[in-house]
């Protein structure tokens, strides 16, 4: 089963599914970790990422799809594959459900938290592209080009929201408990 992770840049998508996944067994693919190591060791993929990444732009779905592809093949049905960062825009979530087996994405989790909680986060982390700039443009791109999404998981039923402007422990079992939910929903099919 794969899970989609979508909300903002620094709303916690990645802290929550690593924790998960070491809690749970479950596995955890950041795509945001993958470009950063490809750009970090120079291959070509990196160099095409980091034009985009530098100016807070998304990168290509083309690009994200030869990335992510191999990955989701080889998540089995009594698998959870927390996917965060991937899909960005509609058409890489129709590619993604074009490529994954049939019901594999059973579940988008949509984490939310106001802008102002989210820059603060982002500022915190002290990575070069953080300016008060960069983020404001990566929250405006991420509204832009990510809001159909929460519309096409909404409408497939399987969008559930979780506050992200809580407690890391709160937010942990709110989301072990709907990834639970939805992985019985998988086995009783």
């Amino acid at each position: 089963m794969i899970a989609i992770l979508l909300g903002p840049p620094g709303v916690g998508k990645g802290t929550q599914a690593s924790l998960a996944a070491q809690a749970n067994g479950w596995q955890h693919l950041s795509t945001g970790d993958l470009l950063r190591e490809e750009v970090a060791a120079g291959s070509a993929l990196g160099k095409q990422a980091d034009e985009f990444m530098s100016r807070g732009d998304l990168v290509p779905d083309e690009l994200m799809l030869e990335m992510v592809a191999g990955r989701i093949a080889q998540v089995a049905d009594d698998e959870v594959l927390l996917l965060d960062g991937f899909p960005r825009t509609l058409p890489q979530a129709e590619a993604l459900a074009a490529k994954a087996s049939s019901g594999a994405v059973r579940l988008s989790l949509y984490f939310t938290a106001p802008d102002s909680v989210l820059t603060a986060r982002l500022m915190g982390r002290g990575r070069a592209d953080d300016t008060e700039q960069v983020i404001a443009h990566r929250l405006t791109v991420y509204r832009e080009t990510t809001a159909p999404l929460e519309r096409y998981y909404r409408e497939q039923g399987i969008l559930v929201e979780i506050d992200a402007d809580r407690d890391i422990p709160e937010i942990q079992a709110e989301m072990t408990r709907v990834v639970e939910q939805a992985l019985g929903q998988t086995h009783n099919q």
